[in-house]
């Protein structure tokens, strides 16, 4: 237990604390960006990124390793894997741009020829005299156990930088991602910036190869920003949400492990990710499975009880059993079925509200499309004071009119 607090306070140690801290930043950093990756649907360039880092990657520790005989010096490597994913970044938007493949298509194409690149030199680099072969495996789902402090430093300073540059630019990104046209017209340069987003994308595929790696980086643009989007409508607070929880999933993905010997980090941030994804998916007020299954509960019982009383009003049979149900549990019915005062009271008061939701929809068919459910609760709940009046007023014009 004292390990876990120890974990859960910073205090088990100090390249432990580092580590926890730059993940944070990274996967804050990554949430924030796949936010806007997401709303400009472009999810699935940050997969064919990831996996065009592994060919340049190889390449830097190469070059490195035969330069000074170990090839695990990591700005070489990071600097290796920005390089070829800008390559891929380049060939993906070169097929679809110049060729009649969609998007789709094209990173496809790159996402498996460039992997496939990246594997044959990792073999080539197995067979070769230099020092760090092992550990190069380490960054296809990330080696946070065997980074240094050092490592850990330029990973959070990397991180924190990117989320400096998306709070900068989120007004115009947000410009662009819902309507690229107006942005236009307000003077961005709309491919400059969509550029831009991609190499901020870009930046956080190659700053988490130490953290999660490659194949498992993409997890953190995406998942975030949609479990995000379970809590709010609102896309500013959709791109705090999913820094904070990205924050979260570092911070418990990297806490487990330490704690757990042997417990491979990257996987677990993920994974953490995932549960916080979950319990939004389950829980949210707003769009959430519970809250869902609950509003449609309350929805199916008012059209219920709706009925019931317009039936009680009508003087006509009854025979669903949720309906009775409501109506007995309202004292609206006796247990024989007889109306009750309060039941008959009701029932008016739903039958002539009933007649004016007619007129409303009669007069105004489609500001009444916009009225969700109407007629399901009561009309002073969704009408102004002065729109009832000129209902009632038409009404009892129409029931003058029949006498």
């Amino acid at each position: 237990m004292e390990t876990w607090w120890r974990a859960l306070t910073f205090t088990l140690g100090y390249n432990t604390g580092v580590v926890t801290l730059g993940a944070m930043l990274l996967a804050a950093g990554a949430g924030m960006v796949g936010t806007f990756v997401l709303l400009r649907k472009r999810a699935l360039v940050s997969d064919a990124i990831s996996h065009a880092t592994l060919p340049g990657l190889a390449l830097a520790f190469i070059l490195v390793g035969l330069t000074t005989g170990d090839g695990r010096y990591l700005p070489a490597l990071l600097l290796g894997a920005a390089a070829s994913a800008a390559i891929g970044l380049w060939a993906v938007q070169a097929i679809s741009d110049h060729t009649r493949l969609g998007e789709d298509a094209a990173i496809g194409a790159v996402l498996s020829t460039f992997f496939a690149f990246g594997v044959v030199l990792i073999t080539v680099i197995q067979s070769m005299a230099v020092v760090g072969q092992s550990g190069l495996t380490g960054y296809l789902v990330g080696a946070t156990a065997g980074m240094l402090a050092s490592e850990a430093k330029l990973i959070a300073a990397c991180a924190l930088g990117l989320l400096v540059a998306v709070l900068v630019l989120r007004r115009n990104l947000l410009l662009v991602c819902f309507d690229a046209d107006f942005a236009r017209t307000q003077g961005i340069d709309t491919g400059r910036l969509d550029l831009v987003l991609l190499m901020l994308l870009m930046a956080v595929v190659v700053i988490g190869l130490k953290v999660t790696g490659l194949i498992l980086i993409v997890a953190l643009t995406i998942i975030p920003p949609v479990a995000a989007r379970f809590w709010t409508d609102q896309p500013m607070r959709m791109v705090a949400l999913a820094a904070l929880l990205g924050a979260l999933a570092g911070y418990l993905g990297v806490t487990v492990s330490s704690v757990r010997e042997g417990l491979p980090t990257g996987p677990l941030i993920v994974l953490s990710a995932f549960v916080l994804f979950l319990l939004s998916f389950l829980f949210s007020p707003r769009r959430g499975v519970l809250a869902s299954l609950l509003a449609y509960r309350r929805l199916r019982r008012r059209v219920h009880l709706r009925q019931g009383l317009l039936a009680l009003a009508r003087d006509e049979p009854i025979f669903d059993d949720l309906t009775l149900t409501l109506l007995r549990r309202r004292g609206h019915i006796r247990r024989d079925g007889v109306a009750t005062p309060a039941g008959l009271a009701a029932a008016r008061d739903a039958e002539h509200e009933e007649r004016l939701w007619a007129i409303y929809r009669a007069r105004y068919p489609d500001d009444a499309l916009h009225r969700e459910h109407a007629g399901l609760v009561p009309i002073h709940e969704v009408l102004s004071p002065d729109a009832i009046m000129a209902l009632e007023a038409q009404l009892l014009g129409r029931r003058e009119a029949v006498r």
